[in-house]
């Protein structure tokens, strides 16, 4: 395992223990066995390290590009949606320490921007799919597909933060994510009839 592997898992580790907040390099670079400079020389900062972890430590929830016109629309927005579930039940204990203080959420947002990224990805991401979808004509021209991207990811994010208040950390309730595009469905899908 490579040295960048070792400090991604160790990262991904003690933030899920301590959060960002708390979680210090000089503690993730020990957990790694190395030095924190070894550290710096694989990531520039703790933020540019948390992304690191966030994109390639936790549950995806973005469809391949090749997902636009393949397979039905429902299926594709719930396999996003039950990525979406794991995504969020993965990242909360990771993440919600920054809000413990406004002077650490406003440096985290900053240096979040900074990495072009937020709070506001998943939402963009399943808008640019069903965005796509309509181009394809598999969604409807009059479709609102940031309406629909909000209330999926809205949707999903509260699920998973019942999932981890109540401490299961469960999401696996069978067929959440159908039933909770279902409703979606007759606002997005063109009239076959």
């Amino acid at each position: 395992m490579s040295t960048r592997e070792r400090i991604l898992d160790a990262a991904a580790r003690v933030m899920r223990e301590q959060g960002v907040a708390h979680a210090t390099t000089k503690e993730i670079a020990r957990a790694a066995g190395c030095s924190e400079a070894l550290l710096y020389r694989h990531f520039d900062d703790k933020q540019g390290l948390f992304m690191a972890v966030l994109q390639e430590r936790l549950p995806g929830f973005v469809l391949p590009d090749s997902a636009v016109g393949s397979g039905s629309v429902a299926d594709n927005l719930a396999r996003m949606v039950t990525g979406l579930l794991d995504f969020y039940v993965e990242s909360f204990p990771v993440s919600a320490s920054i809000f413990s203080s406004s002077t650490l959420l406003a440096r985290h947002r900053e240096a979040i921007a900074a990495h072009g990224a937020g709070p506001q990805t998943p939402q963009v991401r399943v808008q640019a799919y069903l965005e796509a979808e309509r181009d394809a004509g598999r969604v409807r021209p009059d479709a609102d597909a940031e309406a629909a991207a909000r209330l999926l990811v809205g949707a999903a994010l509260h699920q998973a933060f019942l999932a981890t208040f109540w401490g299961d950390g469960s999401t696996a309730e069978p067929g959440l994510a159908d039933r909770l595009v279902a409703p979606l469905l007759p606002g997005l899908l063109p009239d076959r009839g």
